[in-house]
């Protein structure tokens, strides 16, 4: 199925729904949810998948597990999407929250295949085998570290959003501390409370994340300079620390 709305198939008796959708640059899936849990696959750009509790930066050609009934918005950056909702309880070992993780070939095709078939596609012969080798090939997925927690507090979270909306390599914890009217140590303290992190890590991972959207249309080095990052080798090194790869794979440039 392509370009069609889920609310339209969504009645159907199949547990997986494989639907393809086409998205124009930039454009933002205000905040929703849905029934069913979703395996959302960028075959083309980046998304951005935003809920309360975090947010998760999605690469070309990988994927993000949404869980069902989970309230989140998505930035689409040239997106393509292959995604399948599903029943929850045909997947009962399906992630609590969001999770990034990769799309090997054999994944890809097997995406790129179902979105063909109808809504009503047959349980029996070679539709309803492609569905079942896709459960079980998402539930040996891996997760990968694109994202970063948000605060539940209200003021620590708008602090996350503004930065994550612009890095800036300037701020620094004594910067936040005085937006929220505590001492340094009492913000760090709480912070860390709230996200498992220190501020200052927290930032250097929300600025490498910025990098993945970036990187579609600028270089390595253009990149680097605009995080704020001494030299394409900085950021290289700590892109590759964070993710276990070269911010290289993603450029097209």
């Amino acid at each position: 199925m392509k370009n069609v709305s889920l609310d339209e198939v969504d009645h159907v008796d199949r547990a997986v729904l494989p639907i393809g959708t086409d998205y124009p640059s930039g454009l933002v899936l205000d905040w929703h949810r849905h029934r069913r849990a979703q395996f959302l696959y960028g075959a083309t750009g980046v998304m951005v998948v935003d809920t309360p509790e975090g947010t998760w930066t999605v690469p070309p050609e990988r994927a993000v597990l949404i869980p069902a009934a989970i309230r989140h918005r998505v930035r689409m950056l040239g997106v393509s999407t292959r995604s399948l909702y599903i029943e929850p309880d045909a997947v009962p070992w399906w992630p609590a929250a969001c999770t990034v993780v990769d799309v090997p070939p054999l994944l890809r095709e097997l995406l790129l295949a179902a979105v063909e078939f109808e809504a009503d596609y047959s349980l029996s012969g070679r539709e309803g085998c492609v569905v079942a080798l896709l459960l079980h090939e998402i539930a040996a997925r891996t997760p990968l570290p694109f994202h970063v927690a948000i605060p539940a507090a209200a003021d620590l979270a708008s602090l996350c959003r503004a930065y994550l909306a612009a890095p800036d390599a300037g701020v620094t914890n004594a910067v936040w501390a005085a937006r929220t009217a505590m001492s340094e140590r009492a913000f760090t303290r709480r912070f860390r409370a709230e996200t498992g992190e220190s501020p200052a890590v927290w930032r250097t991972r929300a600025r490498l994340l910025a990098a993945v959207p970036l990187l579609r249309t600028a270089s390595v080095t253009e990149v680097s300079g605009r995080l704020g990052y001494a030299s394409p080798a900085a950021l290289t090194a700590a892109f590759t620390r964070a993710f276990g790869m070269p911010p290289s794979r993603f450029s097209h440039t």
